[in-house]
């Protein structure tokens, strides 16, 4: 991989993590067309570097939010008699555990089928295919034109699940989350917001893991593209969370469907 190449998917990932077109799924494809597929552990390795970057980009435009999230659960934690008056009163403790449900499906799904999952970002044909997916979720939101709910535990485990799936390049994980959110009757703008925030601990947990890898395997790995592709994706991904929230206040979320079914198509005929 070439300093511009790192750069191009960064770029590439920055954008399409919020923008529900699936940032996995335009990796695999790119990375194919641009003849780095045989290099696999070094694409997985990048793809996870390049989320962190997306996950910078979410601390930067959340900051306040997350620091209220901190400060007032922490606050409430060390009170267990209360949680359950916690929960009932304190939105920011109910937020985090709404997350942690969240992230339990994504987090069983890589546990037990890590290999599995690892071994689609060499299949770009079926980043190809989920794209087509992806643009279906997207345009059965025309179903639920204006939805007014909050979220439930059930709520946050179903969308969990739809996180899940979306470890398989070419499902969006914000498109399929957001989607499924609303599909349950929750708010436009807060599934958007939990879908971002619900990126952290799944993205955290894993480039913790593969930086775990990269300490215990001898593999030639290219740091500065590293670096190059996360800040880019850190950049381009704050640019990305204002752009898909005004879309989404004007309820437009269809409309990035007939994209997903035209790169789905073209991936297709190309790879």
């Amino acid at each position: 991989m070439n300093w511009w190449e790192a750069v191009l998917l960064g770029l590439l990932q920055g954008l399409t993590e919020f923008i529900p077109v699936s940032s996995s799924g335009h990796l695999v494809i790119a990375q194919h067309l641009l003849g780095l597929s045989e290099h696999a552990f070094q694409h997985v390795t990048f793809d996870v570097f390049v989320h962190f970057g997306t996950v910078l980009s979410i601390i930067t435009v959340y900051r306040s939010m997350l620091g209220k999230l901190v400060r007032e659960t922490w606050q409430d934690l060390q009170h267990p008699r209360l949680w359950p008056q916690a929960w009932r009163e304190n939105a920011s403790f109910r937020t985090v555990g709404l997350l942690i449900v969240a992230s339990i499906p994504a987090a069983l799904a890589y546990a037990t089928l890590k290999h599995q999952l690892e071994a689609t970002f060499n299949a770009p044909r079926l980043a190809a295919s989920m794209l087509l997916v992806t643009g279906l979720l997207l345009l059965l939101t025309r179903l639920r034109p204006h939805p007014t709910g909050d979220w439930s535990l059930r709520k946050a485990f179903v969308v969990g699940i739809a996180q899940a799936f979306a470890m398989i390049p070419g499902i969006s994980r914000s498109g399929a989350t957001i989607c499924t959110a609303i599909y349950q009757n929750v708010e436009r703008e807060k599934a958007t917001h939990f879908s971002f925030l619900m990126l952290l601990p799944v993205v955290l947990g894993g480039t913790l893991l593969k930086v775990t890898e990269l300490l215990q395997t001898p593999q030639s790995i290219p740091f500065m593209n590293l670096f190059l592709g996360t800040f880019v994706a850190y950049i381009s991904g704050i640019w990305a969370i204002r752009f898909v929230l005004q879309v989404v206040r004007k309820g437009k979320l269809e409309y990035f469907a007939y994209y997903c079914f035209l790169i789905g198509i073209l991936g297709w005929f190309l790879l």
